[in-house]
């Protein structure tokens, strides 16, 4: 299959021999949290023993001569003096803005550590590996806000800062200190990309003026700040346009219009989001290509890859499928626009690592530049991980002062980084939605504003065997390429793309007979990847026509393999069982190779550890003689499972090879630190599917399987791993069975006297009314397996009863429904433990602020509690020992329990488990970090049963702090969605931020989640929703006394309010169809806050609550959508005002908040 080959610039006359080791580790214990310094890939001399004089740049060769050489050759670049540094990272993950900036600023202070330089990170995002004391020497748990990074910068005094490892979060922070004078006057430093390139590559105009200098094409546009203005550069522009925000991350805001009123509408919401949008002609249809270019202060200049879009033009490049290297390009125009992207580059002045993306047009050679990221950014995480070269790392020690030819290949070890790599394999990108957790009124369409909130990468040796394990990493449902959606009208489906048109595509092939041609019509993808999707549809065929096991033969075995098919997809076609194919298919001799990432296409000996499986092969690059112990990562980022487990799986594996063991990671997602090469003996980029950790275990021979630290996915595989005969270490898979089945785990907590709800398990609907009527509504019904609350739903009476269980019986068709007693204002506790052999080792019990009936992934946490009594704590760690000496734990666990006063101030509260994982839990990285103790290491040591800590009550320690973990929750970008809090869980990330008390805690973490603008002071506040609700006049009462104005859009909610002595509330005009007039009322009454406590979800796009809260987040206001954290907010409120807690960054004034974790915590957790 040809792949694109690309030449090593520097890597041709450099002998291939080298000392440097790349992984030595240190076993020297630090205390508590604190894990091994590792040596990591530092330029050190090899052969000969010429060392630098001061300001030489020396080649990083293994000849002495060559270096000598060099020393008087390169320039002398003066080296920024920096000895402590700044770094902003990007908050919580939204989509957008994921687990990609994890990474990459982990990557930034990795390579800061390594130069000796103290590293003091901003990052409220407490869930990630980058907000851990072994990268930075100082963390804060604060807001990404101009003011708040003032106030540390104020604080910290550093040297210098880095603001192009933060995403958009950080470039506009960025930006906007430097406009307040704040750099200046303290003389910080920005290091990298100067901050007039970051302005240029952000700002249209400036952007446009700075490519024609130098005659490259770009996209026409016309920057405009009015929605009339917009008309009007359209009409000149001419039908269809795109439009742009300026300042805005994923496509924020964005869209095309194919006439006026689209055009106008489109227009208004923008502009609420961003000053300025630009409109720009539209070439849906070209090619969408993108160059990672690197360049260091002396101007050397490398591509470090090229992907190419598999979707055409017209949909953003975090929602479409990429391949790299690109595929379809012929070589006059890959150096067409390699060319090109040098040249922009340099013009620009990049100082480090940039992204720039191009539309080709697929007729001719016309080609335009659609934009530049100055930054790192999503692409440049795909591209570390598809080529094995280290960008984030790499444009640090650039924003240092190193130039490329002194710093390491990371992968070779012998040649340099000034080179760029070539492939001899293949990568595919899958972005992940999941739009179906949200409802019906979630717009399913994708197109110039990302919606996706995670993606997936799979490695292969031809574009058939690497979509199609992409495919299956997506969503482990899925087999591969197959038909898993039939639409109705086929021909608008495969015109309009939606997250599922590659089945679309499918279904068009296998059912309808569609042919190439006629699909590039409708799709206008290439016919190159249409003809590849071909190839495995035919081999689908002669599969099915076999007929049965025995009647495939090796041959045809082998080209199904090679094509990507899975055992378990082989096995549908001829209507046999997974098992029995992995049999026949090892009785034929058709296994997997296991080949190296290797950067340099085999012509210099690589010597990573970063494999990936193939069948396109004939021989193994590497020995199988570690004989490691295995970690399954977490897989894709989703709604229910993302980088908290990342932090897990990291933290797991640099445990275990502390305590000399070595360590294989399995992961497929590009965006996170488990799958950095560094992180483990042997990295597989790999499915996490049976099939292929039973292969990888197989060849590797491996010691066992640690199934605990990566969420959902591997422990829907541990029992079947113990029945094959792997050693699944930790807690017995029998166990981890008998805690997911609701029958088994309901009988094991009567036996041991734990009280949980009353529940049932019913098939039919009338025996779900019954039990409802027995126990009194409310009920909450849900399936039997379930991630994440997937079709959970609460019910108030028997007409809902009817419609939800025909909604959510659907989900798993092969498990009955189970009904359990809902109870109502009862207050939710998590209990995060750990345990060895069934005896408790550590625990910690976080309380949620709001009532039972939010997920607790979406629910406000507060550790310590604030409200639960001695007698309280005591019972719920009896639970906590109870429950793990019944399921005989070894590692991580964690509980949801239920507290609900029984109204007598004698007796004691009831305590009920509603559930319990066995384990770790997405709160594990919250509650380590917290408490200073890391539960992560003490499950290792309780899984392999190593080391083994003795038991401690972190509980009972005192402290004077307080954090509050808050959801991070991407509603602007689903249009359509209702922002509503219930058991499905919604929030695609978390924040946390600590403080003296519960409310200077909770009003840093809120100012923390992204976007979250406080009102000001004296402004108006949209009040609405359930008026039964006690917090309503308190919240209402308390608003007034602070000077705001209540406006609402109900009669009721307005005589209520009014009724309330000193309260007054104006009810006002409420178009709930027409936005632009909409937005104009919130402008003339200056509503810049919506608080809306409805007691349900809405019925309809015009329900008057769901109008409320869509446009308080289509309008970017703060919205609170629950009694409990609304009333928290304000009483934050009435103590941050008199604190100046409304103004801005005040020179010398510092607010109490602003400490770091090691002085909260009291030493360096």
């Amino acid at each position: 299959m040809p792949l694109v080959r690309l030449n090593s610039i520097w890597a041709r006359n450099i002998p291939r021999h080298s000392t440097r080791s790349f992984h030595a580790s240190h076993s020297a214990r630090y205390a508590a949290l604190a894990a091994t310094r590792s040596l990591r890939a530092v330029a050190a001399p090899a052969v000969g023993s010429y060392a630098p004089k001061d300001g030489e740049h020396v080649l990083n060769s293994p000849s002495e001569l060559a270096r000598k050489i060099s020393a008087k050759v390169l320039p002398k670049l003066p080296r920024p003096d920096v000895r402590k540094v700044v770094v902003v990272g990007s908050g919580g993950l939204s989509i957008g803005q994921a687990g990609e900036f994890d990474y990459s600023g982990s990557q930034a202070l990795k390579a800061l550590s390594e130069e000796g330089v103290d590293a003091v990170l901003i990052n409220p995002n407490i869930a990630t590996w980058q907000t851990s004391h072994q990268l930075a020497s100082e963390v804060y748990f604060l807001p990404i806000t101009a003011d708040y990074v003032a106030y540390v910068l104020e604080k910290e005094r550093p040297d210098g800062i880095l603001l192009t490892f933060g995403g958009q979060s950080a470039l506009n922070v960025g930006i906007e200190l430097d406009r307040m004078g704040v750099l200046e006057r303290l003389g910080v430093k920005v290091l990298g990309t100067p901050i007039r390139t970051l302005e240029v590559s952000e700002d249209r105009e400036l952007f446009v003026q700075a490519l024609k200098e130098i005659d490259i094409p770009v996209a026409q546009s016309t920057a405009v700040s009015s929605v009339n203005a917009a008309l009007e550069a359209a009409d000149k522009i001419g039908y269809p346009v795109i439009l742009r925000s300026a300042f805005t991350l994923g496509g924020l805001g964005s869209g095309f219009a194919n006439n006026a009123d689209e055009l106008r509408d489109l227009s208004a919401k923008s502009l609420s989001l961003s000053p300025q949008v630009l409109i720009e002609r539209s070439m849906k249809g070209w090619k969408e290509l993108e160059y990672e270019v690197v360049r260091d202060g002396a101007d050397n200049t490398i591509i470090c890859c090229n992907m190419e879009n598999f979707d055409p033009l017209g949909t953003h490049t975090g929602d479409s499928i990429v391949v790299a290297p690109s595929q379809t390009l012929p070589d006059d125009e890959y150096h067409m626009l390699r060319s090109a992207a040098l040249k922009v580059i340099r013009h620009l002045g990049v100082v480090g690592e940039c992204n720039i993306q191009y539309a080709l047009n697929p007729t001719s050679r016309e080609y335009c530049v659609i934009e530049v990221n100055a930054r790192l950014s999503r692409s440049s995480a795909l591209a570390s991980k598809a080529t094995g070269y280290p960008l984030a790392y790499t444009a640090a020690k650039i924003a240092l002062g190193h130039t490329l030819p002194e710093l390491p290949n990371a992968v070779t070890k012998t040649t340099t980084a000034c080179f760029e790599p070539s492939l001899d394999y293949i990568v595919t990108k899958i972005p992940k939605w999941d739009l179906a957790k949200f409802s019906t009124q979630v717009n399913r369409e994708v197109g110039s504003s990302m919606k996706s909130v995670g993606e997936v990468m799979a490695i292969g040796r031809t574009f058939e065997e690497s979509l199609q394990k992409a495919i299956r990493q997506v969503d482990p449902r899925w087999k591969g390429f197959e038909v898993y959606i039939e639409p109705e009208d086929l021909d608008n489906a495969l015109t309009r793309p939606t997250d599922m048109r590659l089945f679309a595509i499918a279904y068009a092939m296998y059912r309808k007979n569609y042919t190439v041609d006629h699909i590039h019509d409708l799709t206008k993808i290439d016919k190159w990847y249409l003809h590849k999707i071909d190839n495995i549809v035919q081999t689908h065929r002669a599969v099915k026509e076999a007929g049965s096991v025995e009647n495939i033969d090796k041959e045809l075995m082998t080209r199904a393999k090679r094509m990507g098919f899975a055992d378990i997809q082989i096995s549908d076609l001829v209507n046999s069982t997974e098992d029995t194919v992995r049999a026949h298919r090892k009785s034929l001799g058709v296994t997997p190779f296991v080949k190296r990432i290797d950067t340099l296409a085999a012509e210099y000996p690589a010597h990573t550890n970063y494999l990936y499986t193939t069948y396109n092969a004939s021989e193994h690059d590497v020995e199988f003689d570690e004989h490691g112990t295995m970690v399954l990562g977490s897989g894709v980022y989703r709604i229910g499972s993302s980088v908290e487990f990342d932090w897990c799986a990291v933290t797991c594996a640099r445990k275990l090879r502390d305590m000399g063991n070595r360590t294989i990671m399995i992961n497929y997602n590009p965006e996170t630190v488990s799958t950095d090469f560094d992180e483990a003996d042997r990295l597989y980029f790999e499915e996490l599917g049976y099939e292929r950790v039973m292969d990888i275990y197989e060849l590797e021979q491996a010691q066992g399987v640690i199934v605990s630290v990566g969420g959902q996915l591997p422990q829907n595989i541990a029992l079947r791993l113990k029945e094959t005969g792997v050693n699944v270490l930790g807690t017995d898979p029998k166990q981890i069975d008998n805690a997911e089945d609701r029958h088994k785990f309901s009988s094991i907590l009567d036996r041991i006297g734990v009280d949980q709800p009353e529940w049932t398990e019913v098939t039919s609907l009338e025996a779900a009314k019954a039990f409802a009527n027995k126990v009194s509504y409310p009920v909450l019904i849900r399936p039997s397996y379930v991630l994440s609350g997937a079709a959970m739903n609460v019910v108030y009476e028997e007409s809902d009863l009817e419609y939800n269980l025909s909604a959510a019986a659907s989900v798993s068709p092969l498990h009955p429904v189970v009904i359990t007693k809902f109870i109502d204002n009862a207050q939710e506790i998590d209990v995060d433990a750990v345990a060895y052999q069934g005896k408790l080792l550590v625990h910690a019990v976080s309380e949620h602020v709001e009532n039972a009936g939010v997920h607790s992934g979406d629910a406000t946490l507060v550790l310590p509690p604030f409200s639960l009594s001695l007698g309280d704590m005591n019972r719920l760690k009896t639970i906590a020992e109870k429950v793990a000496e019944a399921f005989q734990i070894s590692g991580p666990y964690n509980m949801q329990i239920i507290r609900k006063p029984t109204g007598s101030p004698d007796e004691e509260a009831e305590l009920k488990v509603i559930e319990c994982n066995l384990r770790a839990s997405r709160s594990f990285p919250f509650v380590s970090k917290v408490l200073g103790h890391n539960f992560i290491d003490t499950a290792t040591s309780a899984i392999v049963g190593q080391n083994v800590p003795e038991p401690v009550d972190i509980m009972q320690e005192p402290r004077d702090y307080t954090s509050i973990k808050v959801a991070q929750f991407s509603w602007t970008r689903l249009g359509g969605a209702d922002p509503f809090l219930g058991v499905e869980m919604a929030s695609t990330g978390e924040v946390a931020s600590f403080g003296k008390d519960i409310h200077e805690a909770y009003w840093a973490s809120l100012l923390s989640t992204t976007g979250f603008k406080a009102p000001r002071a004296g402004s108006g506040v949209l009040i609405g929703g359930d008026i039964s609700k006690p917090e309503m006049t308190t919240i209402a009462k308390k608003l007034v006394e602070l000077g705001f104005k209540l406006y609402c859009s109900s009669p009721v909610v307005e005589e209520f309010l009014n009724d309330i002595p000193y309260v007054s509330a104006k009810k006002i005009f409420f178009p709930k169809t027409d936005k632009r007039k909409l937005r104009e009322v919130f402008d003339e009454y200056e509503i810049q806050c919506v608080i809306n406590l409805a007691k349900s979800r809405g019925t309809d796009f015009i329900d008057e609550d769901y109008v409320a809260r869509r446009n308080a987040v289509d309008f970017g206001l703060p919205l609170l959508n629950n009694a409990r954290t609304a009333q928290l907010f304000v009483e934050s409120l009435a103590k941050k005002i008199p604190q100046g807690g409304l103004r801005g960054y005040t020179e010398g004034r510092i607010p109490s908040e602003v400490r770091s974790w090691r002085e909260f915590v009291g030493y360096r957790a």
